[in-house]
C-alpha cells in the first residue's frame, strides 16, 4: 500500500438531481490524497454498494475523477460527477468552477444560481436495424430503437414506460451495456420522461442518469425543436434533469444535497487477508 493511503480520507454520501434529501440519485464522494490499486476502488465501492462512486484526486478545483459501480470501473458517470461538485463547491466556497479530468476529456462544472452546470460531450444515437432483441428484454414494442453508446427505445406515451417490467438477465446480455427507454411527457412543464436499465453494470435500474440525459437530450431537442428541455426519470426515487442542447456538447444542470459525510478508514488497514482454514 501507498504510504499516501495510510490515512482516513473524507467520504460523503451525496443524493444528485435532487432538491431534498433521500430523492434523486445517491453517490458517494471519496476524496483521495493519490490514487491507490484499482483492486482497492473496486472494493470500496462494491463495500459501499451505491449505483456509483466517484473518487477523486487533485485540489484548488482540478481533479482526476474516475466512477465506480459495485462491480466495475465506467468511463462516463452524470450524477456522481455532480454529487463530486457539489461536495466540492461546499468544502470550498470561493470556488466558481470545477475541472475534472477523465482521460483526453475535461469536464467543467459551474455554479449557475443554485444549480449547478456541468458540460459533457453529447451521445449520438442511430437507428437500430432489428430490434427484436432490445423488445424482448424490454418485454414491450417500442416505435423506434436508436443505438449509439446505449440502446435507446421510444415509446409513445409515458404510462408504457412507467408499467415496464424487463426482463434484466436478457437487458444485460445485449450487445450494449445498458437500454435507456423514453416518451413524451404529459406532465405540464416536463418535455419527456424516461427510464434506465444498466444490469451489466450492477445497476439494475438507475435513479437518474446523468449519462442517459446525455443521449435523450440531442434526440428530444431535434424532435421537439427547441434546445433547453426537462427529463423527468421515473425510477422508484425519480429526480429531474435540466439539459441544453450544444451541439457536440450538453450541459446537464440540477441540484445536490449532502446526506452523510464522514471518514473512510486508513486503507492500510482493508489489505486483503488470506481466508481463515
Amino acid at each position: 500500500m501507498s504510504a499516501a493511503t495510510d490515512k482516513a480520507v473524507p467520504l460523503y454520501l451525496v443524493d444528485a438531481f435532487a432538491d431534498r434529501a433521500f430523492a434523486g440519485n445517491p453517490a458517494a464522494v471519496c476524496l483521495l490524497p493519490l490514487w491507490p490499486d484499482d483492486a482497492l476502488l473496486l472494493a470500496i465501492a462494491t463495500e459501499l454498494n451505491l449505483a456509483e462512486t466517484a473518487f477523486l484526486v487533485g485540489s484548488r478545483g482540478r481533479f482526476e475523477i474516475r466512477w465506480f459501480t459495485p462491480i466495475k470501473e465506467v468511463d462516463l458517470i452524470g450524477h456522481a460527477t455532480l454529487a463530486a461538485a457539489h461536495v466540492l463547491f461546499q468544502r470550498d466556497d470561493a470556488l466558481r468552477s470545477v475541472h475534472f479530468a477523465s482521460g483526453k476529456e475535461t469536464i467543467v462544472v459551474e455554479r449557475d444560481g443554485d444549480l449547478l452546470a456541468m458540460d459533457f460531450p453529447a451521445l449520438t444515437s442511430r437507428p437500430l436495424g432489428n430490434s427484436s432483441a432490445v423488445a424482448a428484454a424490454l418485454r414491450a414494442v417500442p416505435d423506434t430503437v436508436l443505438a449509439g453508446k446505449h440502446y435507446m427505445a421510444i415509446f409513445r406515451d409515458p404510462d408504457q414506460i412507467r408499467s415496464l417490467e424487463v426482463d434484466m438477465p436478457a437487458v444485460a446480455a445485449l450487445d450494449l451495456p445498458a437500454v435507456i427507454v423514453t416518451a413524451p411527457s404529459h406532465e405540464p412543464g416536463i418535455d419527456f420522461m424516461s427510464r434506465f436499465f444498466a444490469p451489466a453494470n450492477g445497476v439494475p435500474e438507475d435513479h437518474v442518469s446523468g449519462v442517459a440525459h446525455l443521449a435523450l437530450v440531442p434526440y428530444w431537442a431535434r424532435r421537439l425543436g427547441k434546445p433547453r428541455l426537462l427529463g423527468r426519470q421515473l425510477s422508484q426515487r425519480g429526480g429531474v434533469v435540466i439539459g441544453i442542447d450544444r451541439g457536440q456538447r450538453v450541459t446537464l444542470m440540477g441540484r445536490a444535497i449532502v446526506v452523510l459525510s464522514g471518514s473512510l478508514f486508513p486503507f492500510s488497514s482493508a489489505v486483503k487477508a488470506e481466508p481463515s482454514r
